[in-house]
């Protein structure tokens, strides 16, 4: 099989490039690595194209110079990045002094042969003062061998849009470490994912971000597109602006790594100086999608002077965010829809924000509010919300004189440095704003008029309280123990989606209360667990055999297009099941959402190459893990052997020499702790020819383990080797069916834990009555009166003493 460039191997690159700068500043680092992977890039893909030019006129002309000059000809290159000779990466190769005026020459190189990149590369500058010293030469000529190492030709890489990738994660990585101020660079993925679902782009449409941050809305949206409407992806226009310069800069990259190159995206303060104007208005555009930094603030007499009729319903405001709505509104076409993530305060912030806010209502522009929740964003652990907006008079007509709310703050999977946003909860919010649905405690429809009529206030939970209800407290139960009938009757939905009576589970007692059986808590736990096993075990067979029946779509994405498989799979998953009730549509549905997602760089490789370049991507990542660990001499880190050994594909292809090795590992393990339990006790509590004995056995099981480690990587690699397209195909479906089938069990395992902590929690609520913990006082105390009299203390019989006279 031949090797290919992976996801995995351009992340890590760009990850160890960023760590080798140092401490500095993030956006300097951030815009230093961008510079060195366009660099190397666009010379890899100049490279292809370049030799490809040659043979086709060598072969046209017969003519070796005339080829020559015509590969030289910067007209030859129309579909790709002119690179000229001072901008060539063999070039750069070569320098080791003076590093960053060449460096800063490729770049400029790049601007002066390519028109769509002029003025975006002159501000990175390698000759820049950062924290009072220069970039050395070294530090550089390493990171320009670093870049070498990876191949970044159309033709090696695991799927075409895998540079892209990678920057985007690039720019997620500086996000997460730029602190308080990371949130204006980036917006979270699964975010955007969700802003554009509800935008739903089209062909034929235009799309503007006022605020383009790292260009991730106008990429996600193109691509969106290109998913829904292939071969039409060209047909959406993009359009943005940017303030801060080197984040303009980030956006013109990212969208270049994508091959973007036709987006329309400028420099400058949207309010004050608003670029995208016709004449003496502002472009209406058909679609927008924004994520303005919270509440910062603005130049009131600028915005004024070039005010284009934006601000119609009211000025004077502290803070930008309502200033950002009216510009949105105001650049809205008849009929376009705008998506912009706001902090709260502007749903119910009184003053002239009132003022503005009802001015919006009473124009009925306001079409939906989605509360998120806390922790998504990075650099801020405030929730937010995504407000949906129209041009006045744009609403369907369905949808007049309403406001969908949705209260959201709970959809959320937590995380350690930010909380994220599951694929579940995309499918969730985005199925409830498309079908315009009232879900209980979810989502609800209120009108204009009842929103201005309560001081316009639009606060989330005013509307759509998701607030749980208060633990029920029965003060009999409490006094005179049993558990009440009605709470047991609350936990019946939950027993019956794993087949089970929860009345089975608890022996009757008076009107009204049961009791646990004898075996206790504990043991009726235990109960539960194990008669609700079997019905877990069939639920996973149902799923088994959906995959057995419906996996083998996955292998038609590339004829069939990424949503049509995609859509085709989470729907007939949902179809397969929807009769469980273990999880919810939502949850079932998202569930396979969220594998597909997660498997995303395997679905664009089975695109790009079939079966076969997943399996090459695959054996990149376990060649990888093998070479850490015969690094230095063959010992290197025992996690990444465990790693490579615990890939799934090492352990379709090579089971035996696996096995093999464990058993060694196992062998040498116990006869070093053998021999490590000698060290500890006494010189002459084990016969020294024993001793002698245990440590040569110890050697010869440390060869043989280390013999059997060794013999990992080549016979990986024969394996590898032998791998056949069908073999491919049935790997890729068993390994990636298989991931799908244990994330089906574990959210079945989650709901049986936590059905029994739902069981033992009302036992052991009641578990206590008053009566019994009166008797067991009463005891206690006779207990304690006749250990005293066996003492001779007997209890005395108090007396009053007799009263003091008054003086």
């Amino acid at each position: 099989m031949t090797r290919v460039t992976t996801l995995r191997q351009v992340e890590s690159l760009v990850s160890e490039a960023a760590e080798r700068l140092g401490k500095i500043d993030v956006a300097a680092r951030r815009n230093y690595v961008s510079a060195l992977l366009l660099l190397k890039r666009c010379s890899d893909v100049f490279d292809e194209s370049r030799s490809r030019v040659h043979a086709r006129e060598l072969a046209r002309t017969g003519d070796a110079a005339e080829a020559a000059e015509a590969a030289a000809d910067p007209d030859e290159y129309t579909d790709v990045i002119f690179v000229p000779p001072e901008s060539s990466w063999p070039r750069l190769l070569g320098v080791t002094n003076m590093v960053g005026p060449a460096l800063n020459g490729a770049l400029q190189g790049l601007e002066k042969y390519n028109p769509d990149l002029a003025n975006v590369l002159s501000h990175i500058d390698f000759n820049r003062d950062t924290g009072g010293a220069r970039l050395r030469d070294a530090m550089l000529t390493d990171l320009i061998r670093l870049f070498n190492d990876v191949s970044l030709r159309n033709a090696d890489l695991e799927f075409p849009e895998l540079i892209g990738d990678a920057y985007e994660r690039l720019l997620a990585m500086f996000a997460g470490s730029a602190g308080a101020k990371s949130g204006d660079m980036y917006t979270p993925s699964p975010i955007v994912r969700l802003m554009v679902q509800l935008a739903e782009p089209a062909p034929d449409q235009t799309l503007y971000d006022p605020c383009a941050g790292s260009g991730g809305m106008l990429i996600e949206s193109r691509r969106y597109v290109a998913d829904h409407h292939p071969g039409k992806s060209l047909h959406l226009a993009l359009a943005g602006q940017e303030l801060a310069p080197l984040q303009w800069v980030s956006a013109r990259l990212n969208l270049l790594f994508h091959g973007i190159r036709d987006a329309d995206v400028k420099l400058g303060d949207t309010l004050s100086d608003p670029q995208h104007v016709d004449g003496g208005g502002l472009r209406r555009f058909d679609r927008i999608l924004s994520n303005p930094e919270f509440s910062k603030g603005y130049d009131a007499k600028a915005v004024e002077a070039k005010g284009y009729g934006r601000f119609t319903y009211g000025t004077g405001v502290k803070d930008g965010d309502l200033m950002f709505v009216q510009h949105m509104v105001a650049s809205l076409a008849g009929g376009g829809l705008a998506v912009t993530v706001m902090p709260h305060g502007v749903l119910f912030r009184s003053g002239r924000e009132e003022v503005i806010r009802r001015g919006l209502l009473a124009d009925d522009v306001i079409e939906a509010i989605v509360g998120l929740g806390e922790g998504l964003f990075s650099g801020t652990g405030i929730p937010a919300c995504l407000v949906l907006l129209r041009a006045p008079g744009g609403k369907p007509a369905e949808r007049r004189g309403r406001i969908l709310i949705v209260n959201a703050d709970r959809e959320y999977r937590p995380g350690r440095a930010r909380n994220h946003l599951g694929e579940e909860h995309i499918e969730k919010i985005s199925a409830v704003c498309r079908e315009w649905r009232e879900v209980a405690g979810f989502s609800r429809i209120v009108t204009v008029g009842d929103v201005l009529a309560d001081d316009a206030n639009l606060n989330i939970r005013r509307w759509v309280d998701n607030s749980p209800p208060a633990e029920p407290q029965d003060v009999s139960a409490h006094l005179y123990g049993g558990v009440p009938v009605p709470e047991v009757d609350a936990l019946r939905p939950a027993f019956a989606a794993f087949g089970l009576d929860a009345g089975d589970f608890f022996v009757p007692l008076d009107e009204g209360y049961v009791d646990v059986p004898a075996d206790g808590p504990a043991g009726t736990a235990a109960r539960i667990e194990e008669l609700a096993a079997g019905a877990a075990a069939e639920l996973s067979d149902r799923c088994g055999a959906w995959w057995n029946e419906c996996g083998s779509a996955l292998l038609e994405v590339r004829d069939l297009g990424a949503v049509t498989v995609k859509r085709h799979l989470v729907t007939s998953f949902g179809g397969a099941l929807a009769s469980q009730r273990v999880m919810d549509e939502f949850t079932l549905t998202g569930l396979a959402a969220q594998w597909w997602i997660d498997h995303l760089e395997e679905v664009q490789a089975l695109a790009a190459g079939g079966p076969r370049r997943v399996v090459e991507s695959w054996a990149a990542a376990v060649r990888a893990k093998f070479q850490a660990r015969s690094g230095r001499g063959g010992r290197g880190p025992a996690a990444s052997s465990r790693e490579a050994r615990e890939q799934p594909l090492a352990i379709a292809l090579i089971p035996g020499p696996l096995e093999k090795a464990r058993v060694a590992e196992a062998a040498f393990a116990e006869l070093d702790a053998q021999v490590k339990a000698l060290s500890e006790e006494e010189e002459t509590a084990t016969p020294a020819a024993e001793r002698r004995r245990l440590t040569k056995a110890r050697t010869a099981a440390r060869k043989l383990r280390d013999q059997a480690e060794r013999e990992l990587p080549a016979r990986f690699a024969d394996a590898v080797g032998g791998v056949t397209d069908k073999d491919a195909e049935e790997i890729v479906l068993a390994v990636l069916g298989a991931d799908l089938v244990s994330r089906f069990d574990a959210r079945v395992a989650d709901a049986l834990r936590l059905l029994v902590a739902r069981y033992r929690s009302i036992v052991d609520k009641y578990e206590v009555s008053l009566e019994e913990l009166e008797q067991d006082r009463w005891q206690a105390a006779e207990r304690l009166t006749g250990f005293l009299t066996k003492l001779d203390y007997p209890r005395r019989v108090k007396r009053r003493m007799p009263e003091k006279p008054a003086l």
